[in-house]
């Protein structure tokens, strides 16, 4: 079955390289050629802010984003989708809202670390299986500061490169209605 999915990711453009340039590349037609070697890293297919451009992915880490972890960590063959998804959810959720409890919303960023620490090692094994920079900063900060779009940026990167593979894709069954249906008088005795 194929995926009803039109997402494509916009245009990357370097840090180094501003919005008019990559237009005036864009008008030649001929971008300037890369040397990459086999050992240098390429770039994410999107960029990390780039979560609205895929609102289905963009929804789920934002308002699940323990499934759409354990869906990437499922794929990277680092954990099983339960127990990645179990323990998104205690270190993100659990350990967040005891920590606001406690100190009544006064040390709401320290649990943050946690979280990354444990999500930072997936995404390292993303980066090096697709040979991916370590951008835009480090994995760490990138998840301790951004760790939501980060998420999403995981799955876009997973979906893209995995396209021919047939990677599960966050889509639901699609369930149709029956035709309609009429009750005919029943014959009296």
């Amino acid at each position: 079955m194929k995926s009803q999915s039109s997402y494509a990711p916009p245009e990357y453009i370097p840090l180094g390289m501003s919005d008019s340039e990559s237009a005036i590349v864009l008008r030649n037609e001929e971008p300037p050629k890369q040397q990459n070697s086999v050992d240098e890293p390429v770039q994410w297919s999107s960029g990390i802010c780039a979560c609205c451009d895929d609102m289905q992915s963009c929804c789920m880490g934002l308002f699940c984003p323990c499934f759409l972890f354990g869906k990437n960590a499922e794929f990277l063959g680092s954990g099983t989708f339960i127990g990645s998804c179990m323990m998104h959810f205690i270190l993100w959720a659990l350990v967040n809202t005891v920590c606001c409890l406690l100190t009544e919303g006064l040390v709401l960023g320290v649990p943050g670390c946690f979280v990354a620490c444990y999500a930072c090692g997936y995404r390292r094994t993303l980066r090096s299986k697709y040979n991916l920079q370590e951008a835009p900063c480090g994995d760490f900060v990138t998840h301790f500061f951004c760790h939501l779009c980060a998420i999403c940026q995981e799955y876009r990167e997973i979906r893209e490169k995995s396209a021919d593979s047939g990677f599960p894709d966050l889509s639901l069954a699609v369930v149709t209605a029956p035709p309609v249906q009429t009750m005919e008088p029943g014959l009296e005795e």
